[in-house]
């Protein structure tokens, strides 16, 4: 499987806190990735870091083998880097299908309507209420219009910021069983998810940040049955 992403000895700082401090990890094509680990870990900066929201300290950072580490952001989503941002981010006064286009800005194709068409069968409620408020959905729909707006830019890597932030059990299983479809459909998954449980039956694979570094990493099945991950994030003793 040839790799996607690949960040190596990555170092992101606050001022003088070194927030990230020299990570590395890949993610290959066709994968879901999952991160994980306690607030205050490194892993929205990891994502900001990626996504050219935050300029690194230190190391590189390869999309389909090039260094995108000083690249702008607006330039990283054109290569094909989606990135649904921690607390969903979406434009509450405009609509439904207007948060949508936004998420297509600056693309020159003229497929724009029929990834429209996409989203709203991935998530028919938007469909159905796409000249509503955006602001005025509850958590879990604006959830699933944040997805939505990511994918309008067709990424080939889609990054996911605690997507089951705030949710519903109910709600928080039809979010991770969306991100198993997108993955289905051929879209790569680099998740950061608070519920550890949750990412980790998705991953191909996950990693484990502790104060800024990795300090453990396996395939999902792995790290759900590590008594370490266990204990520390599973809520088991």
């Amino acid at each position: 499987m040839s790799a996607l992403l690949e960040v190596e000895n990555l170092k992101v700082a606050y001022g003088k806190i070194l927030a990230v401090k020299g990570i590395s990890f890949t993610v290959g094509e066709g994968e879901v990735v999952s991160l994980i680990g306690t607030n205050g870990a490194g892993k929205t900066t990891t994502l900001r870091t990626i996504s050219g929201l935050i300029r690194p300290a230190g190391g590189q950072i390869r999309y389909q083998g090039k260094d995108i580490s000083s690249i702008p952001a607006h330039e990283i989503v054109g290569l094909g880097l989606a990135h649904s941002p921690e607390g969903r981010r979406i434009f509450p006064r405009m609509t439904v299908e207007e948060n949508l286009l936004l998420g297509a800005y600056g693309r020159r194709d003229s497929d724009v309507s029929k990834d429209l068409k996409a989203a709203y069968e991935l998530f028919p409620i938007l469909g159905e209420r796409s000249k509503q408020p955006a602001g005025t959905f509850s958590g879990g729909e604006q959830q699933m219009l944040a997805m939505g707006r990511a994918m309008m830019s067709r990424p080939k890597l889609l990054m996911l910021d605690e997507p089951s932030m705030g949710l519903s059990p109910l709600m928080m299983k039809r979010i991770m069983s969306t991100v198993t479809t997108l993955q289905e459909q051929g879209t790569t998954i680099l998740l950061v998810e608070q519920n550890a449980r949750a990412a980790l039956k998705l991953a191909t694979k996950g990693y484990v940040l502790e104060v800024g570094k990795i300090a453990t990493e396996g395939t999902g099945q792995e790290l759900l049955h590590s008594d370490e991950v266990r204990k520390a994030y599973l809520g088991e003793d």
